[in-house]
């Protein structure tokens, strides 16, 4: 969990009467995790935050695509950037790769989105290409390139663009998504040995204090998505306390954790989920005993999908294949999978590792989301024979 925190206008005493200067009530809202047994916050709202004026069911693909059968079984490479620019953070969803526990989607978003409630789980939102601000209940968060920002389940929010397009590849999880537990002291305080402190996670803003009148909210839960037109708009917010909201954390805040030979995937854990983790490859001194091979050696996940978004830097075991900014692989559990031929080789006259990557492993199978084919390589699987047969990747 993200440490206490205290924004705006709050009483001494929780639950205590509190006015505004012409005497009126602001109305509390307890945001609770796990029926109120973990963490929460207490909000102070101008308005009533449940004046339903309508709801209505929509149909919107883009945040309830479902999956489509990982055949036939092999590895993928896939481009991100030839999926089309436009719409906005939301409702520009590309679906990528999904399960019951986890959907990986893409945005190329050029406009402002509807706001969003998320009442199936949290939301991981990796920033590859451009800046935000994504407004919420909360206030504001500023993102830029390589934040990952973390959005609570149920949180109301919406992403505004800058002025270039904002690349992004969003987590939606099935529940919550946290700061793995050997990082964390018995009370929830980040350990000396953890890759980065509470130091490094930025919260929001101050209160927006937005006092409109209906306003829509796009919820998605686990029957599909409604709409709700609220009497009040929901960032009508004057303070707030506690250890559930929004942050981010930037990828280049990451120290990396390094050994004198190889060190497997979890000293690169980050963030955990239900069913999935998410870690964080960056630039740091290749394993230092003169007989290492700093290349992982091939590997087979025999129960784990692995993901690799990539954001830059050259990634020594993959030369030569057009892995840049934008690219991913997907490396299905029964593939073994490793260097391409060269690649161990390759590594020995290496200093550092230079890349900055996101990867997300999931302990249940993957399946293809509806854009997958559209900006998959159709020939990637093959790429270790025709590089070990000397054949152009």
């Amino acid at each position: 969990m993200p440490h206490y925190r205290c924004v705006g206008d709050v009483p001494r005493k929780r639950h205590s009467q509190f006015r505004d200067d012409a005497g009126c009530l602001y109305t509390e809202e307890l945001v609770g995790e796990r029926g109120f047994f973990h963490e929460s916050s207490l909000l102070y709202h101008r308005h009533l935050p449940n004046l339903l004026v309508s709801a209505e069911s929509i149909d919107l693909p883009a945040l309830t695509s479902g999956a489509l059968p990982n055949l036939p079984l092999v590895p993928r490479k896939l481009q991100t950037h030839a999926l089309p620019v436009g719409s906005d953070a939301v409702t520009g969803r590309q679906t990528i790769l999904c399960n019951d526990d986890i959907r990986i989607s893409y945005a190329a978003a050029d406009r402002v989105s509807p706001l969003l409630r998320d009442a199936r789980g949290d939301e991981l939102v990796f920033v590859e290409e451009g800046a935000a601000n994504v407004e919420t209940v909360y206030g504001v968060l500023n993102v830029v390139q390589g934040d990952y920002v973390l959005i609570p389940m149920g949180c109301i929010h919406r992403w505004v663009p800058g002025a270039a397009p904002l690349r992004l590849l969003i987590v939606e999880a099935s529940g919550h998504i946290g700061l793995p537990d050997r990082y964390l002291s018995p009370r929830g305080q980040l350990l000396e040995h953890a890759p980065y402190s509470e130091r490094d996670l930025r919260g929001p803003s101050g209160p927006l204090h937005v006092d409109e009148g209906e306003t829509d909210v796009l919820v998605r839960h686990r029957d599909g998505v409604t709409r709700h037109v609220f009497a009040r708009h929901p960032f009508d917010v004057v303070g707030w306390d506690g250890c559930v909201y929004p942050f981010a954390f930037s990828i280049y805040d990451f120290e990396p954790i390094v050994k004198r030979f190889h060190a497997p995937p979890p000293v690169h854990e980050t963030f955990t989920g239900p069913g999935f983790v998410v870690c964080s490859l960056c630039p740091r001194p290749v394993d230092f005993d003169a007989t290492s091979v700093p290349a992982p050696y091939a590997h087979s996940a025999i129960d784990c999908d692995e993901v690799m978004f990539f954001l830059s830097g050259n990634y020594t075991i993959r030369a030569g294949l057009d892995i840049g900014q934008g690219s991913m692989t997907f490396h299905p559990a029964g593939f073994v999978h490793g260097p391409h031929p060269g690649g161990a080789e390759a590594s020995l006259a290496k200093s550092h590792h230079e890349e900055y990557a996101m990867m997300i492993d999931t302990f249940r199978p993957l399946s293809l989301g509806a854009v997958a084919a559209a900006c998959t390589d159709a020939d990637y699987h093959t790429s270790w024979l025709r590089a070990a047969h000397g054949v152009d990747s």
